[in-house]
């Protein structure tokens, strides 16, 4: 398992602003499975009701048995781990579900993934922070 925070980046703009004060911020760390057949991040629902993300849409999903479902899929959310963020969606699991990091997070922060251990790594190429491709067209 990885130690992530997610965080509620409405809330956060708002202490930005001096509208909230930095205590107030709805935050949570939770430890989350890389799961690199997940496209994105997923969260269980009692932990997005307690982060007060809102719904954006519902999204079908398919699962490793090959069953397909419909979920929400909310936004305004800060994800970290390893002292690297970015703002990011989330599909919404059934309560009490194990949060999954996908492949969106592992690619946006530039993470490695230990095989063995299934603990996600800094990538040892870029220490410092994440070094993301950009395609240029001549």
């Amino acid at each position: 398992m990885n130690r992530i925070k997610l965080s509620n980046t409405t809330d956060l703009g708002m202490a930005r602003a001096g509208a909230l004060r930095p205590d107030q911020v709805r935050t949570l760390e939770i430890d989350a499975l890389v799961d690199t057949g997940a496209t994105m991040l997923a969260i269980p629902a009692d932990v997005a009701a307690a982060l007060g993300l809102p719904e954006l849409d519902r999204r079908k999903v398919k699962l490793a048995d090959g069953s397909v479902f419909e979920v929400s899929r909310v936004g305004d959310l800060r994800f970290e781990v390893l002292n690297r963020d970015m703002h990011c969606d989330a599909l919404v699991l059934p309560a009490g579900s194990t949060p999954l990091i996908g492949q969106l997070q592992l690619e946006a922060l530039d993470l490695l993934v230990d095989a063995k251990s299934q603990q996600v790594m800094v990538n040892p190429a870029s220490p410092d922070m994440p070094l993301l491709d950009l395609l240029h067209a001549s």
